[in-house]
């Protein structure tokens, strides 16, 4: 197994891409901390790990208040005695105002949970990776971050200060064995998408139109990258990030006859 003993925890795992994270590395011998403001799904996603034969662990917390993010890592900490791999996860897209629209607030709203969450998970969990030399982070950005499909001026900039603390954190961590790396998703059917994310319609038409693949993703999709990353499959890769697109941002190209 690729994962074989290790603890994971991902933030915003109790349901879409990170749900799906958490049972491909259950699959692989992890055990999971799911950390999430979601208890029910949370618990859900928990009950599958261990269905699994794998240890799981659920969290509820609020990933934007720093005294919640430490006490969330303590725990982890105490129950598995230590963190291999953080998957920053959690984020959602709050507002689709054009900018001139757009409130101060929403746009801290935006900022506090789709970057300021990754930043403070990194900043607790770190120094329990640097005192064992080995850490591999894994932050979910988006295509959006550098090839927007659509104007969302709160969440495109956020997922690029993803990135930017994905370079960042890799050059400071290498000396410690710490990978870290950046996965951007392209559309993937979750409820990212809100009320459409049971439109069967929908999901073709936009494979169709936006993906050179021709489909959009899935959570399993995206969960094969970070299990490549989490793994020593990835081990001299770092400051990465790899895109999960279906072929975003290329043309689609005609459909062959």
């Amino acid at each position: 197994m690729l994962l074989s003993d290790r603890v994971a925890i991902i933030t915003g795992g109790a349901k879409g891409i990170g749900r799906g994270i958490a049972l491909k590395f259950a699959d692989e011998g992890c055990s999971v901390a799911v950390a999430d403001i979601d208890m029910k799904e949370a618990n859900n996603t928990v009950s599958e790990v261990t269905k699994k034969g794998r240890q799981g662990l659920a969290i509820q917390c609020d990933v934007t208040d720093g005294k919640q993010v430490k006490s969330t890592v303590d725990k982890v900490i105490s129950t598995f005695g230590r963190i291999d791999i953080l998957v920053n996860d959690a984020g959602a897209l709050l507002s689709k105002s054009a900018i001139e629209d757009l409130s101060e607030e929403d746009w801290d709203k935006s900022m506090a949970l789709n970057l300021k969450s990754d930043f403070l998970f990194c900043k607790y969990v770190v120094p329990h990776m640097k005192k064992r030399r080995y850490g591999r982070i894994i932050n979910i950005s988006s295509i959006g971050a550098t090839y927007p499909p659509a104007h969302a001026i709160s969440y495109n900039p956020a997922k690029a200060g993803v990135l930017g603390l994905t370079y960042d954190l890799a050059y400071a961590l290498a000396p410690y064995n710490i990978c870290v790396n950046a996965i951007m998703p392209g559309p993937v059917r979750t409820t990212f998408y809100g009320s459409r994310v049971s439109d069967d319609a929908f999901f073709a038409e936009l494979g169709k139109k936006a993906v050179p693949l021709g489909r959009v993703g899935t959570p399993e999709d995206i969960a094969g990258a970070a299990l490549f990353l989490a793994s020593e499959l990835s081990s001299f890769i770092t400051g990465e990030e790899l895109r999960v697109s279906g072929g975003i941002p290329l043309t689609p190209s005609p459909a062959p006859k």
